[in-house]
């Protein structure tokens, strides 16, 4: 089955719903820490593992945290939201119940827009996000037959994020999940590591005739934590759907699970309706009441949106509308961008090219973040100013780039070291011009003769006579000059 088939004559609904760990140093409702890759089971307190005589206290800051994403996405913030017991029975879930929030979430009525198919801006409805406690961890490799469970995991503080049904692709839904990862990690309430389950989602996928009002029957894929593996889970899921259906099937409602080995989905178990989890307010936990006072508050304390960011970016620096798209990928992007234009009077354009281009390529080589770069952001907008003034051309600026990236120094000082500065007096150019023409009279016959093309030959010439620190600007006048005789 490929999911590169035709879709014709079928609509996809898609709603996700996305669990993003809160980045706070303990637990929802304990002081245990939350430190990611602790030895197994060092980490489960009494409180998440539910024993008796212990009681539940809320992390104030997860409140906070909430409240923060409620506004980013133009929600409602609830005045009283109430935590429940959700009841089921799963060996890595050691209470036998989740505490979660059901019938009063902190945070309704949200949107998102994204960009769709046809370049158009489009509405995402954003249903809830409520705040509950993550599960444990079911350890399946190496260790032959058995099975362990880590419970580290257990009680870490999660908000989850459901989507109305709005999405009818799978390029949207990665659109909309790419949009609200951004956001989580600008508001500094997750790391967003999806390699460590910090942000991860399930996705509820239908499929129905064009044109039909009813939804059809939904499965939903569980646990997907890769961007790449959430698309290809989704159109094989769609694939399947619509095959199974026009071969004279019915789609069942049952949570599904994705291989990527395979690139296929595969029956979990039935899928449970939310009656079936017998939810209970929790006796142990006081509603949370949040005043406006609270919201304002917290709303002083926004960063700069992406959005917002990026439009400033077009406006501000004039950059390409492309260019301030992935500048704004984190806020350390962003930030030491801004950085680089603040210490330096080239363009913000040009500042532009080298983040997104040449220290890009050689993060991405070394396999090093934004904040693990080998250059400060003063250092680049050193570099930037070289090529501003002068005294180097962009080529040779690549040459020094890769040796401050090595460390061998500041920009100025390979430049002085190496004997790198730019040629610029015009009369020893004139001279090196001088001599290509004369040892190539068959080429300079040829360009008169109207073979404009061979003007980089000869640039190409002077370039490697002077070892490219000719002014490339005054190589290709005097060439023009010199030749038009």
């Amino acid at each position: 089955m490929s999911a590169a088939g035709s879709n014709s004559g079928w609509e996809v609904v898609i709603g996700l719903e996305i669990h993003t760990q809160l980045a706070t140093k303990s637990k929802i409702f304990s002081g245990a820490s939350t430190v990611y890759g602790a030895e197994p089971n060092t980490q489960a307190c009494l409180v998440s593992l539910g024993y008796p005589g212990v009681l539940p206290v809320l992390n104030q800051d997860v409140v906070r945290m909430a409240t923060l994403f409620g506004l980013a996405v133009n929600a409602t913030i609830a005045p009283r939201s109430v935590f429940a017991r959700k009841n089921y029975f799963y060996p890595d879930l050691p209470k036998g119940y989740q505490i979660s929030q059901f019938e009063l979430p902190i945070v309704e009525h949200g949107e998102m827009v994204i960009t769709d198919a046809d370049g158009n801006e489009k509405r995402i409805g954003i249903t809830r996000a409520h705040l509950e406690e993550d599960a444990g961890k079911s350890i399946h490799e190496g260790l032959d037959a058995s099975s362990g469970i880590d419970l580290n995991r257990t009680g870490t503080p999660l908000l989850e994020i459901v989507s109305e049904p709005d999405l009818r692709s799978a390029k949207e839904a990665i659109a909309y999940l790419k949009k609200i990862h951004t956001i989580v990690r600008y508001l500094d309430i997750s790391d967003g590591n999806m390699q460590e389950g910090s942000f991860r989602c399930d996705a509820n996928v239908s499929v129905r005739p064009m044109g039909q009002e009813k939804l059809g029957t939904r499965a939903e894929l569980k646990n997907l934590n890769s961007f790449r593996f959430i698309e290809k889970a989704i159109n094989f899921e769609v694939e399947r759907q619509i095959e199974l259906i026009e071969d004279g099937g019915e789609v069942k409602q049952e949570t599904r699970l994705y291989d990527s080995d395979k690139d296929e989905t595969r029956a979990m178990r039935s899928k449970e309706e939310a009656n079936d989890y017998r939810y209970f307010p929790d006796p142990d936990l006081l509603p949370v009441e949040i005043s406006e006072e609270y919201i304002e508050a917290a709303r002083a304390t926004m960063p700069e949106l992406p959005a917002a960011k990026e439009k400033r970016f077009v406006d501000e620096y004039g950059l390409k509308v492309d260019d301030a798209g992935i500048l704004i990928a984190t806020r350390s992007l962003a930030d030491y961008f801004e950085a680089v234009v603040d210490a330096t009077d080239a363009t913000p354009q040009i500042a532009a090219n080298w983040v997104i281009g040449d220290l890009a390529a050689a993060l991405n080589r070394d396999g090093k973040d934004i904040d693990e770069s080998n250059l400060a952001a003063a250092d680049l907008a050193g570099l930037i100013s070289r090529i501003h003034d002068n005294t180097i051309s962009g080529k040779i600026a690549k040459q020094v780039f890769e040796a401050m990236w090595d460390g061998d120094g500041s920009a100025d000082e390979i430049i002085e070291v190496k004997g790198l500065k730019q040629i610029t007096d015009g009369s020893a150019i004139e001279a090196v011009v001088d001599k290509v023409i004369e040892d190539n009279p068959g080429q300079v016959a040829e360009y008169k003769a109207g073979k404009d093309k061979l003007m980089g030959f000869f640039v190409g010439k002077v370039m490697q006579e002077t070892k490219g620190q000719a002014n490339p600007g005054q190589v290709n006048q005097i060439l023009k000059d010199k030749l038009s005789n």
